[in-house]
């Protein structure tokens, strides 16, 4: 399934109008330091390098341990349930709560793998302007124009797919058991909902926006991570 997405990326990547805004784009490419460099240049080159950050953020946390070994982007149970987890681990039932944490985070790293299609479709209706604005834009502009124009559409993607992913992996039956467990203690007088897929959908969602935002920075700043010609005309390289 990886592959084929990755062939959409190669096929999608560089199709679309080219011949909007011309007033404005001739001074943008001179902001932008990108003497010589043309507007379809300009253009191919933002796409190819979102196209490079995205395979490499999905492909970074569709991973066994992709969340559940990092530091960073581990998901740990909601906040709200806290007080859950610290009472079962209490009465001796940590097991139970370690597996449900394993589990939550296998779901996450199971649903990522449906996210290329959603960027893919983001990337090809990418119009030159706004490809231009994010050559001359910060070192994560490429990625706060996903985060504003896509998020939500991500979100709802991801939902189904992240729900499927914590019932494959038992992660939606054992946080369901060990929220049903506090629950029924007498001491419980505040109940927590046993709902998790839109929790750790926003986790997930989050944390592929943060690889791209790096991988974004990398292409910018780092000539070694310009592997192709388009990327070395458009960022520079040695």
């Amino acid at each position: 399934m990886k592959k084929s997405y990755l062939l959409l990326f190669t096929a999608f990547l560089f199709s679309g109008s080219l011949i909007q805004a011309q007033i404005k784009l001739p001074k943008i490419l001179k902001s932008a330091g990108a003497s010589g460099l043309t507007q379809e240049d300009a253009g191919k080159g933002i796409k190819e390098a979102l196209s490079q950050g995205v395979a490499k953020a999905v492909l970074n946390l569709n991973t066994p341990n992709g969340f559940f070994g990092s530091a960073i982007y581990k998901v740990l149970l909601p906040p709200d349930a806290k007080k859950v987890e610290s009472t079962l681990r209490n009465i001796g039932m940590g097991d139970q709560v370690d597996k449900a944490i394993l589990a939550i985070n296998r779901g996450a790293e199971d649903a990522v793998g449906f996210a290329t299609p959603i960027f893919v479709d983001a990337i090809k209706q990418m119009t030159l302007t706004d490809a231009l604005n994010i050559l001359k834009g910060p070192n994560n502009a490429a990625t706060q124009y996903f985060r504003d124009k896509t998020k939500q559409q991500l979100v709802a993607a991801f939902l189904p797919s992240i729900k499927s992913s914590l019932d494959k992996t038992d992660a939606t039956k054992y946080y369901g058991d060990i929220v049903t467990s506090y629950n029924k203690l007498p001491t419980t007088f505040k109940k927590v909902n046993p709902d998790l897929p839109g929790y750790v959908t926003d986790k997930a969602v989050d944390a592929l926006f943060d690889q791209v935002s790096k991988e974004e920075a990398n292409i910018r700043t780092n000539p070694a991570a310009r592997a192709s010609d388009i990327l070395k005309k458009v960022f520079g390289g040695k």
